[in-house]
């Protein structure tokens, strides 16, 4: 038993012996590779130094010559357009001004390290600067003063000297940067012609230390003995630097109990000694809600796997605190099983900040403005909630693209100012014309506000936008109704004096017919009698724009009236005119006077008639609407409740904008001379109006127009009183 064991225990000690030479030989090895590695790691970095020189010197060479081409650029961009005052020319001026600033701030930053380059950047910059104001006042003398003003500042020849002093100066510089490259390639080829000798030398270097390292070998393995002491003392040091670790270190065997925790963990579980935690439970200080996903870690570990895990824990003393951890195995030798080894940091602020950003950025969200913000060159970088909500676009369909081209038909000298004002002042605040994702136009007040990096240079625009463009639809419809109104009391006046004057001269002519009773004179006298009617008639018409016609009311059935207009339409208007009526079976009804009504939807399917001498289609509708808050607020003249609205479209001419803001004054007309008296729309505004409606108007040039007029309904306990006309026909019904 004894030599058995013997023999096994010689055989363990000769392992143990080719264990310790194994591990020799695999550190020579490793100082072998270590030396070459410093070599080359050494000659590399010269030669990393010297191409890097070389690779510097030939950026701020080309980015010179790029400046040069492109101030020239600028310059014959500028003169282009003082010459033709082409918006084209001023478009390729404000690129090539744009690139001078981009080529201009590139070279400061690739001189960024050099101190002597940025003092040289700092003489040049100012001058380039100069030289590009002096273009943008000759442009300025362009677009205000004319061409003769900005010719005399060029002949003024301030331009032409600092355009000559920044050339002198960018050769100089081209001539030191380009001795400076020569220079640089020599000492490339000089460096690395010294790395091949030196990594000759150093593969002489690595054979010796070979040599040397292999007669030591054998010297180490008769120390071995001693490491047993050198090993404790190892671990020794282990536990210390683990102990002194800033962050908490556990060791958890496979049944989910620590092993092993570092000062470290202790203050983080808010205990002071590692015996009131070692062979207890991990999961117990996990909040409950983190402990599934915390054993399905842990179970992934214990089978060879790596990991990583956020969540929170409770310390003894009632601290919650978030926890990241990374995981990996650690292989026990004896039996093959693995214990999970964590490394845990302590990321409860990190959590704090993440939450407060996100707080911060749903407060953007619910903003009801567009807030957006733009690098430089005009590409989106942020875009909230409201700004989906106002364009339509998602914040991912628009992030990267140029903000120029997705909300402007063109680039309008208003939006040039604005560009150049945030970039000298830091902040601009106007109206602006925008297109939505529908490709509908808005008007916005918007506030940009510049915002520059830690160096003081411009980063990004920061735009904030309001829809106004009810706003300014309902101050349209307040001028367009006051100036209506200053109308209509400047007409009842001037019809009050004129009956005045019509008045006696209608006695006149008619005691004049009873004292002269001779065919000539009553011929006269009868032509004069018309006239004189027919004047009292048009003033008539005048007045009841002013002040509303005061007629019979009664509660008016619409459908048979609209039936009636349409049998009209279909007997006397041409047959190219094709009638498209939709009319409501239930209308409910409005209490007014018929006549009045009926005059209304006269004028209404005669101009459509009129605005259509080719032919057409004239559709007539009618329907039951119920306008609430929001819809009251879009008209001055509507109100919440229940309206019919009759609609008249056609297909005809169309009218532009600025007639539409005129239709509705009295005698204003667009039809030839002897063919209206332009009181038609002005006379039917004054009945609708009498009538407690309002009537919108929708026309595009080529395209037809739309009146939709709206009618209060009147309530069902007022049925009874229907109007005569109205009796008759629903009785024939």
């Amino acid at each position: 038993m004894e030599g058995i064991c013997g023999r096994k225990g010689d055989r363990m000690i000769k392992r143990w012996y080719r264990v310790q030479k194994l591990k020799a030989i695999f550190v020579l090895a490793l100082a072998v590779v270590f030396t070459n590695a410093v070599v080359s790691y050494s000659n590399t970095i010269k030669l990393i130094y010297n191409q890097q020189r070389v690779t510097s010197s030939y950026k701020i060479i080309t980015q010179l010559e790029s400046i040069q081409s492109t101030l020239k650029d600028t310059e014959t961009a500028q003169r282009n357009y003082l010459i033709t005052a082409d918006a084209d020319d001023l478009k390729i001026y404000l690129a090539a001004y744009q690139e001078t600033n981009i080529n201009t701030q590139t070279l400061s930053n690739l001189t960024a390290e050099n101190h002597q380059k940025q003092q040289w950047i700092s003489l040049l910059k100012p001058k380039i600067i100069n030289r590009l104001n002096i273009l943008q006042q000759e442009i300025f003398l362009r677009q205000n003063q004319g061409f003769e003003a900005a010719r005399q500042r060029i002949l003024s020849d301030k331009g032409n000297k600092s355009s000559k002093e920044i050339q002198q100066f960018i050769h100089q510089f081209l001539e030191i940067e380009q001795n400076l490259l020569q220079q640089g390639m020599q000492q490339s080829q000089a460096s690395s012609q010294k790395a091949i000798v030196t990594f000759f030398i150093a593969a002489i270097v690595d054979f010796v230390l070979v040599a040397l390292l292999y007669d030591l070998l054998w010297r180490y393995i008769r120390q071995l003995q001693q490491t047993e002491l050198a090993l404790r003392q190892s671990e020794n040091r282990l536990r210390a630097v683990i102990g002194a670790e800033p962050e908490c270190i556990k060791l958890i065997a496979g049944d989910g109990t620590l092993l092993e925790i570092n000062a470290e963990g202790l203050a983080m579980m808010e205990v002071e000694s590692a015996d009131i935690l070692i062979g207890k439970p991990i999961a117990a200080v996990i909040v409950p809600e983190y402990r599934e996903a915390f054993a399905d870690l842990h179970k992934s570990i214990c089978q060879g796997n790596k990991g990583n895990l956020k969540f929170e824990i409770v310390g003894f003393k009632g601290t919650r605190r978030y926890i990241e951890t990374h995981a990996v195995p650690l292989r026990n030798e004896s039996d093959g099983t693995f214990i999970h080894l964590a490394l845990m940091r302590d990321i409860t602020q990190q959590k704090q900040a993440e939450q407060k950003i996100r707080e911060q950025g749903l407060l953007l969200d619910v903003s009801t403005e567009g807030i957006l913000v733009r690098n430089i060159h005009n590409q989106i970088l942020f875009w909230n909630q409201g700004a989906e909500r106002l364009y339509g676009w998602k914040a991912e369909e628009v992030v990267g693209k140029n903000v120029l081209q997705l909300l402007y038909k063109d680039i309008s000298p208003q939006l040039e100012d604005a560009y150049l004002k945030v970039m000298n002042t830091g902040e601009w605040q106007g109206e602006l014309d925008q297109l939505t994702k529908e490709g509908k136009v808005i008007i916005v007040e918007s506030r940009w506000i510049l915002i520059r990096d830690d160096n003081g240079q411009p980063k990004s625009i920061l735009s904030v936008n309001t829809e106004i463009t009810q706003q300014k639809q309902l101050e349209a419809q307040l001028l367009r109704s006051q100036r209506l109104e200053s109308i209509g009391t400047l007409a009842g006046g001037i019809v009050h004096d004129l009956n005045n004057i019509l008045s006696p001269i209608l006695m006149s002519v008619q005691l004049l017919q009873k004292k002269l009773p001779d065919s000539q004179s009553q011929q006269i006298l009868q032509t004069l009698e018309n006239n004189v009617k027919r004047g009292a008639n048009l003033l008539k018409q005048v007045l009841s724009f002013a002040r509303g016609i005061e007629g019979k009311r009664t509660i008016v059935q619409i459908q048979p009236l609209m039936a009636e207009i349409e049998q009209i339409i279909v007997q006397t208007f041409p047959k190219s005119i094709i009638c498209q009526a939709d009319i409501s079976k239930n209308l409910w009804y409005v209490r007014g006077d018929i006549t009045q009504i009926h005059q209304v939807l006269i004028n209404l399917v005669v101009n459509a008639r009129d605005a259509m001498p080719n032919g057409g289609i004239l559709r007539i509708t009618a329907e039951n609407l119920v306008i609430g808050e929001h819809s009251a607020q879009i008209n001055i003249d509507a109100k919440v409740g229940s309206y019919v609205a009759i609609v008249v479209t056609d297909t005809g001419m169309g009218m532009s904008s600025e007639v539409q803001q005129r239709i509705f004054e009295p005698f204003f007309t667009t039809k030839d001379v002897g063919k209206g008296t332009g009181l038609g729309l002005s006379t039917a505004l004054g009945i609708i109006k009498n009538h407690g409606g309002f009537v919108n108007v929708c026309s595009q040039v080529g395209r037809g127009t739309q009146f939709t007029v709206y009618l209060p309904a009147s309530t069902f306990r007022d049925t009874h009183l229907l109007s005569p006309e109205l009796e008759s026909v629903t009785g024939d019904g």
